[in-house]
């Protein structure tokens, strides 16, 4: 137990490194998450992801990553490991910017898979 002087503040307590910003896609896509201080990896090769995961993973750090869609279709060991854990690095998909009508989510998916095909379209 410590005791403070009156009239002070205890220490405060040794903070984590801040979460990384990083997205990986299209140049085009990239270029806006780079204005708004996003780290990006424009036209990356499904390679580049796995060794950006798997760094992540083993430094342990924490980070939100964004990824068009079609990085994702194709999984690999590193993002599938990455998805599982779920708690330090958080991995969102977004469509390509000329096919955003097509894109499915991971979560769409779920939900069909649970509740039907009918739970995700429009009430009248």
């Amino acid at each position: 137990m410590s005791t403070a002087q009156p009239g002070t503040l205890p220490p405060l307590p040794e903070r984590a490194p801040p979460a990384r910003l990083i997205a990986l896609g299209s140049a085009a896509l990239t270029e806006g998450f780079a204005l708004i201080g996003f780290e990006t990896y424009p036209d990356p090769t499904p390679e580049a992801l796995e060794d950006l995961l798997r760094e992540l993973l083993r430094r342990q750090q924490a980070a939100l990553v964004v990824i068009e869609q079609g990085l994702a279709q194709n999984p690999g060991r590193q993002l599938i490991r990455a998805l599982r854990e779920g708690a330090r690095i958080v991995i969102t998909e977004i469509p390509a910017l000329q096919q955003p009508p097509r894109y499915r989510s991971r979560v769409d998916r779920l939900v069909e898979s649970v509740l039907g095909t009918s739970a995700l379209e429009p009430a009248p």
